[in-house]
């Protein structure tokens, strides 16, 4: 089985700041950094250092290149990345002190596909493949369907959050992932609702389907209809936050391709998630298969 993830290829700006900037607040960032990113490219680098057979679909503009060179030590397959003539996606990312982040995005050609790039690529692939989505693209509910006309596996990442979600067709997604914020909003619960209250009513919200919610430091909570699993977060010294669930999402499911339980997943991409939260940047920050497994 293969897995395909449609997503975007982002250039990230990070600038290290003592906190996060308030309205109507200037302050002095520490440095400037530059370097690769994106959902797209964060989930398929996260899945092939985990030894998953990975194809990225997505966008690029004529500033993007670089992004594709950096992918291929991964051994992520990039045939499936169009080059546009605009800007490749941004994110504009204030690091803090503490590790935490504030993000402002602007798609770029991720914002230029269309209903029918996302067929063409889709039709490569079938029964038992996985398709990852996020929602930093255009055509997430094409991609659904046109996945699910091919008997493809679909797993959804709604990130970054959005209220257009809830007009998705979301009844054709097999795999949630979502964390704290995403998760009670696709559950309609007020944020700071706890993990285990947001697991029932999405289980209950979406019977059959797999829920995965993760929690940061507390871990990973799974849940289908009544079935409940738990994984274990690892302690770390937390330097960067960027790209933690990317790397979560990735490990998981291409340790579910490798016919890992739900259990052992659990804990395998909790372990990578808390590897790269010790780290710098996103793509940088992946661990190698032998540091997770």
């Amino acid at each position: 089985m293969k897995l395909l993830i449609y997503g975007a290829l982002n250039i990230d700006l990070i600038y290290p700041v003592d906190h996060i900037v308030i309205p109507g607040e200037t302050i002095k960032a520490a440095a400037l950094e530059k370097s690769a990113g994106g959902k797209g490219a964060n989930q398929a680098a996260a899945a092939a250092n985990a030894g998953a057979e990975v194809f990225l679909a997505g966008r690029i503009g004529n500033d993007g290149g670089f992004l594709l060179s950096l992918l291929k030590p991964f051994g992520v397959n990039t045939e499936y990345v169009a080059a546009g003539k605009g800007s490749t996606g941004q994110a504009l990312i204030q690091l803090d002190k503490n590790g935490q982040n504030a993000i402002v995005y602007y798609a770029g050609e991720n914002g230029q596909i269309t209903a029918e790039e996302t067929e063409t690529v889709i039709a490569d692939f079938g029964k038992g493949d996985i398709i990852s989505l996020q929602n930093e693209l255009t055509q997430i509910p094409e991609m659904m369907k046109a996945a699910a006309k091919r008997g493809m596996v679909i797993c959804c990442n709604p990130s970054p959050w959005d209220e257009k979600i809830r007009g998705y067709p979301l009844e054709l997604v097999d795999i949630f992932i979502v964390n704290e914020i995403e998760g009670p909003a696709l559950a309609e619960l007020p944020q700071q609702t706890p993990a285990a209250k947001v697991l029932d009513a999405l289980t209950k919200r979406f019977p059959g389907k797999e829920i995965i919610l993760t929690a940061g430091s507390e871990g990973a909570y799974y849940g289908r209809d009544q079935a409940r699993e738990k994984g274990n977060a690892v302690k770390v010294e937390v330097v960067d936050t960027t790209g933690a669930g990317d790397t979560f999402t990735g490990y998981y499911l291409a340790a579910r391709l490798g016919n890992y339980s739900v259990p052992d997943a659990l804990n395998i991409a909790c372990k990578a998630a808390s590897i790269a939260v010790s780290r710098k940047g996103a793509l940088a920050a992946i661990p190698g298969k032998a540091e997770v497994f």
